[in-house]
């Protein structure tokens, strides 16, 4: 990490004094004792391949309350029945901020949207130490966000080797080539382009396009940030990309299903 005092480097700094401070309450150990809580992960991976394969969008569609560069995006906000009007209207998957200083998220969020529907569900958030993979698994994720440019190659092997390990799938998130490359190095199926520069919080969907040149048919892209209009869907549907994760366009509309039905027509 460069030592410019960017949006991301400001997240970052914050979830090491985060760990440092849960590690004193909970062990890595205790969150293991406690993955007998839920059933074993259900498939994020599969569920987006299964939407695919009917030759529909696979969306991920996304639950939280605000952002740092747009403030509060939705209130009132009640996690289970954004959840519920999502799987309703055909969501593949679903994606749950838990980041609670920069996202105004909360693991308690995640845990309520896992206990109120079926489909699977990743934990969105700043994962830099295999302490928050074991919390991860503990409240229900089914999956992790892991973003490239948090981490250094060894970090980003060692933490999906853990997740894959507990049962989890894994996105790998990419801004750039170089991050692309890096990420291209893991044997996973899911690597997310996300339109939206966590340096400068501009966005822009070329980035899905120009980086799309990369990744073989063996593996699912998934485009995020920027997806607000049919406009930006039909864009990426002419280049043959069909897996979206959306969440400010949604969680704008009175109700959240109701849109991603609208923007999305075949789910």
């Amino acid at each position: 990490m460069s030592n410019t005092p960017t949006i991301l480097k400001k997240i970052l700094d914050r979830k090491v004094e985060e760990v440092a401070i849960r590690r004193k309450v909970k062990s890595i150990r205790d969150h293991e004792q406690e993955f007998d809580r839920y059933a074993a992960p259900r498939g994020f991976t599969a569920a987006i391949e299964a939407k695919l394969a009917q030759q529909q969008s696979a969306v991920i569609a996304e639950i939280k309350k605000a952002s740092p560069s747009k403030g509060v995006i939705r209130d009132p906000f009640v996690p289970q029945d954004i959840a519920e009007s999502y799987e309703k209207h055909g969501a593949a998957c679903l994606s749950v901020l838990t980041d609670a200083d920069f996202f105004q998220g909360h693991e308690d969020y995640l845990i309520q949207v896992r206990e109120t529907v079926g489909l699977p569900v990743i934990r969105k958030d700043f994962l830099i130490d295999a302490y928050q993979v074991a919390e991860a698994r503990a409240i229900g994720a089914d999956c992790i966000l892991l973003i490239a440019s948090a981490l250094d190659q060894k970090q980003l092997h060692d933490l999906h080797a853990q997740a894959t390990d507990y049962g989890m799938d894994v996105l790998i998130e990419v801004h750039d080539a170089e991050e692309m490359k890096i990420a291209l190095t893991v044997d996973n199926k899911l690597i997310g382009v996300n339109n939206r520069n966590l340096h400068t919080f501009d966005v822009s969907l070329q980035t899905t396009l120009d980086l799309q040149k990369m990744v073989d048919a063996n593996r699912i892209l998934i485009t995020e940030s920027g997806i607000l209009g049919a406009e930006d869907v039909a864009l990426m549907r002419k280049n043959n990309i069909h897996a979206f994760l959306v969440g400010e366009s949604f969680m704008r509309a009175p109700e959240p299903g109701e849109m991603l039905a609208k923007l999305f027509g075949d789910s």
